[in-house]
């Protein structure tokens, strides 16, 4: 289906002709898994459908015990083991949610479990692997390395493989999702996906296709990581241009050759997203859903909100979007909201010049409150202004109730100030690294800009992190 959408004419490599998931095996999937795995919710979203335009309609796949839609596929996997490689175990690549999910259900079906996790996987997964019993070894810069080491160090000979996005069992357990979404709505006009590796939106597509054709499945990826859009252009799953990105569980620079085939066959479209979507549709989800989802989970809302590529498509329409994961460290969490509310302008910042006599800047920060502005961070210098000595520019960092307030402050500054409203910098959309593909090439220092063009001075910032055992 995909073919006829995004490109006139695919080639398809050699090895890639046939698809080796079918929809009886989703159907085998069903009775595998329903011991072990939880049949999620799916309920209407009063706000989100008026946000939207069309009925929203959330299935919450973060209600899992490990908090992500990845337990479908890892139990599945599990069940399908012979009695023999039960009893040797099986051994993993991931960053979190497939990590959770095969040590969870290891765990309780008597099958030992190791995790390679990259030294980037958060240390709250890390530990509860551990609690629920999993080997972890911690591993490289990120899965591609861990994974290597999986399949090449002889310390793990014997376990078996399970990869988490392109196994033909992770795929058919994946899939189960979309047999329950369509038992629980069946009148559905679109199911949206998030899409990192594949499986899911494979899975969920084979399965939602099969049964109602007319309904319309789309994947939705990150713009910081089109792995997908990049396999449909070469024909077959390529490495994909990757940086950071507030989804990072769908950061997956190559698709699973399974997983494509399935989804290019019966997926309708595939679109992306940029972060200021990502990071409102989290909010969005926080404050009308009181849902804590993390940046993958949410991709599917941030392609139908307004200003998303699928907002008009979806109008008037019975949408579900698969809520994905729920597995976010806290302290990501306040920045991500942070995010989301300089998208929803509800935090804004500004640059103005003030008079360096007493009383500059308590004129400026009266006006701020007369317009019930409130000032969550205030910073003037002197050094760099290069006008007048007896002026400073005061930096402010400003909370507003949201856009209609934030102009209406705007045109009552420039009444009286010099302002550079909402100043960027050309890092602001640049990584200086690019941590998954190891592009090690620093990004130049360049000067910040305003609306006016007005110099700012340059940006810098950096981050960091450690772990525990680490595998030379």
């Amino acid at each position: 289906m995909l073919d006829g959408l995004k490109l006139n004419a695919v080639t398809l490599s050699p090895a890639l002709i046939r698809p080796q998931v079918l929809f009886e095996d989703v159907a085998r999937a069903v009775t595998r898994i329903r011991q072990g795995v939880r049949k999620t919710g799916l309920s209407k979203s009063y706000w989100l459908s008026e946000i939207c335009g069309c009925e929203v309609y959330l299935k919450h796949e973060l209600r899992q015990f490990t908090g992500s839609f990845k337990e479908r596929g890892a139990r599945n996997a599990l069940e399908c083991l012979s009695e023999e490689q039960s009893k040797v175990g099986v051994i993993a690549a991931s960053a979190g949610n497939h990590a959770l999910a095969l040590a969870w259900h290891g765990k309780q079906m008597g099958i030992p479990v190791t995790v390679l996790m990259p030294t980037l996987a958060p240390l709250a997964k890390v530990s509860r692997c551990r609690a629920f019993g999993a080997n972890v070894v911690i591993h490289g810069a990120n899965i591609g390395e861990a994974k290597l080491l999986a399949e090449t160090d002889p310390e793990f000979a014997g376990l078996q493989y399970i990869n988490g996005y392109d196994d033909p069992e992770i795929v058919a357990g994946a899939g189960t999702m979309g047999l329950e979404i369509l038992e629980q709505l069946p009148e559905a006009d679109f199911v949206i996906i998030p899409c990192g590796g594949a499986g899911l939106l494979a899975g969920s597509a084979l399965a939602i296709k099969t049964l109602k054709p007319t309904c319309h499945v789309i994947g939705v990826e990150p713009k910081r990581c089109a792995s997908f859009l990049a396999a449909l252009e070469a024909g077959e799953p390529v490495a994909a241009p990757t940086t950071p990105t507030l989804a990072d569980g769908l950061a997956v620079p190559t698709v699973g050759g399974n997983a494509f085939l399935v989804a290019r066959e019966y997926a309708d479209d595939i679109e992306q997203v940029g972060e200021h979507e990502i990071a409102l549709a989290m909010l969005r989800l926080i404050e009308s859903e009181k849902l804590v989802v993390e940046g993958g989970g949410a991709a599917g809302l941030a392609a139908i909100l307004p200003g998303g590529p699928l907002h008009h498509k979806v109008q008037g329409k019975r949408v579900v979007v698969p809520l994905c994961g729920g597995n976010i460290d806290t302290t990501t969490l306040g920045r991500v909201i942070d995010r989301g509310l300089a998208a929803d302008e509800r935090l804004v910042r500004f640059v103005a010049q003030v008079s360096d006599q007493p009383g500059g800047i308590a004129g400026l920060t009266k006006l701020l409150a007369d317009e019930g502005g409130s000032i969550k961070d205030i910073y003037h210098e002197r050094a760099w202004l290069q006008t007048s000595i007896s002026n400073v520019q005061a930096k402010v960092i400003l909370e507003t109730t949201g856009k209609e307030h934030a102009d209406r402050i705007k045109d009552k500054l420039e009444e009286k100030y010099a302002i550079c409203w909402q100043p960027t910098t050309a890092l602001d959309n640049e990584d200086p690294i690019d941590v998954y593909s190891h592009e090690s090439e620093p990004a130049q220092p360049k000067a910040a800009v305003g609306d006016n063009n007005v110099p700012l001075g340059p940006v810098s910032e950096s981050d960091g992190g450690s772990d525990t055992r680490i595998v030379p």
